[in-house]
């Protein structure tokens, strides 16, 4: 089977309360480091297992859809915002495989601390066969440094997934743990709202288009 035959595309989801450098960051260098052909991000509609987000989700699908205008390699997905009851990844996870088929490799990217917590969530065995994983990390981790922060029944169900080259992507469609070296810039969304509510200015850590758009409907007041 040629390495090439599966293109690849990226599922970054998060509650980007809001979006900001930090996560565009890490989506470019992820597209680049694995050639993605696009990264859906996709914003959490009503999260189950941390915080509600702080403002509506249509507000934050549009500061997401104004922060990345300009890249055509980013679509913005709001499946989840306006899907009834709490935010499932497994469930769109089934429905971006069932539009794309079979055809292409599912790629979902996640952070070293959502990964850890994989046992948490819904049908998360499910997901190796419907996608791969690619876990952003900071420079130097490797899958061995990684999977021993695993706990054990995730340790043992990653074995014999971990891979060091983004080629190997494309000879499956699912299953596969890639560990994608990023830039981790020190930017939160808490930091950032916490900024806007104490009067201050957050230009340069989010993107001017989204930044006019949270400070003319005065979110995170």
């Amino acid at each position: 089977m040629s390495k090439s035959r599966f293109p690849l595309i990226g599922i970054f989801g998060g509650t980007f309360d809001p979006i900001h450098y930090g996560h565009l960051r890490i989506a470019e260098e992820i597209v680049d480091a694995v050639n993605l052909q696009k990264m859906y991000f996709v914003p959490a509609g009503i999260p189950r297992l941390r915080r509600a987000p702080v403002v509506l989700p249509q507000h934050r699908a549009e500061i997401v859809r104004l922060a990345i205008q300009n890249n055509p390699t980013f679509i913005l997905d709001e499946r989840e915002i306006y899907r009834d009851g709490i935010s499932s990844s497994i469930d769109s996870v089934r429905e971006f495989k069932q539009e794309f088929g079979e055809e292409i490799s599912l790629c979902f990217v996640v952070g070293i601390d959502a990964f850890i917590k994989l046992e948490e969530w819904n049908c998360w065995k499910e997901l190796f066969n419907l996608c791969h994983f690619i876990i952003s990390a900071r420079p130097g981790y490797v899958f061995h440094s990684i999977n021993e922060l695993l706990p054990k029944e995730l340790q043992k169900e990653c074995s014999q997934r971990w891979i060091s080259s983004a080629d190997s992507l494309r000879n499956v469609t699912s299953g596969l743990i890639f560990i994608g070296s990023t830039t981790m810039l020190d930017i939160s969304a808490t930091n950032i709202r916490a900024q806007i509510a104490a009067g201050r200015s957050i230009r340069y850590l989010v993107p001017d288009m989204a930044v006019n758009y949270i400070s003319e409907n005065k979110l995170y007041l």
